[in-house]
């Protein structure tokens, strides 16, 4: 068995304990008091937008304040720590990103135990990232742009949000993938990146899908390809990776809702049920969509093995790549 579907299967394990191990609660008295919803990132991102529409929309399930607190800083890392640390008793909620799964690669030393303080509750929404370049890089499509990287190694550079990024180890999984060397350049932030991408001084950027329809159809960059394994709906004329020549590429970007590890297991569930009834609502599918997201709404059980499978991918490009922990 491969080292890498071992560790899968380890950190699967691991979430599966927590949420089959967890003492049966009463979860008819659920909740019995305010809810709070942890944005680890600050104002205005996609995860506070998710967040804030939850939140409402809890509020009128629960008949309780549901109240969105941002706790930013170090990827994400201190608001998972402050629910790591909170009482278990489903009342204290985190959303995070993708980059989430990331983190104990990233980090040397995390102040909680991301597979053992922190239950997976839902697989929210996904939506993929896309490949673009500036105009003046002469390459067409992701062929074009391999065989450019080869035959100039080291002479083109990719922009990221900063080290650890989606951005950034979407970049270095397309290194490895294609066997080439793009020089990755972080920035302070997916705004800052952006700004020298529209400039060419850095040619090459995975966007937010949504941010970047509007810059595609004026002709300010040009898409090679999104990053999740099939073409998305939000723009169906755009391949994927995928079908471009890396067949095995899949780096999506999602959403996902945890709580504290030690949360019972039936209050886990009434969550995740109430939380899938309002992410089918129209009115959120649509908030989504504008987002450049799709609703998922999986079960624990299946977040669990989602997020294994993408903890363990996520590990080995940071391995691969030999980004060195924060």
């Amino acid at each position: 068995m491969a080292s890498s579907d071992r560790q899968r299967r380890a950190v699967a394990s691991v979430f599966t304990t927590l949420i089959f191990a967890a003492a049966p609660g009463f979860a008819q008295n659920y909740p019995n008091g305010p809810m709070r919803i942890v944005s680890p990132y600050p104002p205005g991102g996609g995860t506070d937008i998710l967040s804030r529409t939850i939140a409402q929309k809890l509020n009128e399930r629960f008949n309780v304040p549901v109240v969105v607190e941002n706790r930013a800083g170090a990827n994400g890392t201190v608001g998972a720590a402050y629910v790591a640390k909170s009482v278990p008793d489903g009342q204290t909620l985190l959303i995070v990103p993708a980059g989430y799964a990331a983190n104990p690669a990233l980090y040397k030393s995390l102040s909680y135990d991301q597979a053992r303080e922190l239950a997976p509750v839902s697989h929210l929404a996904s939506g993929p990232l896309v490949l673009v370049v500036h105009p003046s890089l002469p390459v067409k499509n992701v062929r074009d742009l391999i065989a450019l990287a080869k035959a100039q190694p080291g002479a083109l550079n990719v922009g990221s949000a900063g080290n650890g990024s989606l951005p950034h180890l979407c970049a270095e999984l397309f290194n490895s993938s294609a066997g080439i060397k793009i020089v990755h350049i972080p920035f302070k932030g997916s705004g800052a990146a952006v700004i020298d991408v529209l400039s060419g001084q850095v040619p090459i950027y995975f966007m937010n899908i949504l941010q970047s329809l509007s810059l595609i159809k004026s002709g300010k960059l040009r898409p090679l390809g999104v990053t999740s394994p099939k073409r998305s709906p939000i723009a169906p004329d755009l391949p994927s990776i995928a079908e471009s020549g890396l067949k095995d590429f899949d780096m999506t970007n999602w959403y996902g809702l945890l709580v504290q590890g030690g949360t019972p297991r039936d209050t886990i569930n009434r969550l995740q049920q109430e939380v899938t009834r309002v992410l089918n609502l129209p009115e959120l599918k649509e908030r989504l969509a504008g987002e450049g997201m799709m609703v998922v709404g999986s079960t624990p059980e299946q977040f669990v093995e989602f997020l294994a499978r993408e903890t363990a991918k996520y590990n080995r490009i940071i391995q691969t790549a030999g980004i060195k922990g924060l």
